[in-house]
């Protein structure tokens, strides 16, 4: 079983965003963590990544539900979470993680 491990180092805080029917973007973190935990007050679409803005086309998540992301291996500099609505606004939480 593989364990989901909080990065408690400061460069990698917990940080949340506001969205509506536009897509909003946590401020980033630095290359480093395998993956992030997401979960929002409403129904949400998300993207993780560097410079990703959230669409309808992204992965839907539920609200209130902790879910795990990896960020993709390809990450070198500042990636970010983006959230966008489903049918109402709210807001998205996220927080680094590494996997062991």
């Amino acid at each position: 079983m593989e364990l989901l491990r909080p990065l408690n180092d400061s460069s990698f805080g917990a940080q949340t965003a506001n969205y509506t029917g536009t897509a909003a973007s946590t401020t980033g973190w630095p290359a480093g963590p395998q993956g992030v935990v997401i979960w929002s007050t409403t129904a949400a679409y998300v993207r993780v990544g560097e410079g990703v803005t959230a669409t309808t086309a992204d992965t839907p998540i539920p609200p209130n539900t902790p879910i795990p992301f990896t960020v993709p291996p390809n990450v070198s500099g500042v990636w970010r979470v983006s959230a966008i609505q489903v049918s109402a606004n709210g807001t998205v939480y996220a927080k680094p993680i590494n996997i062991r």
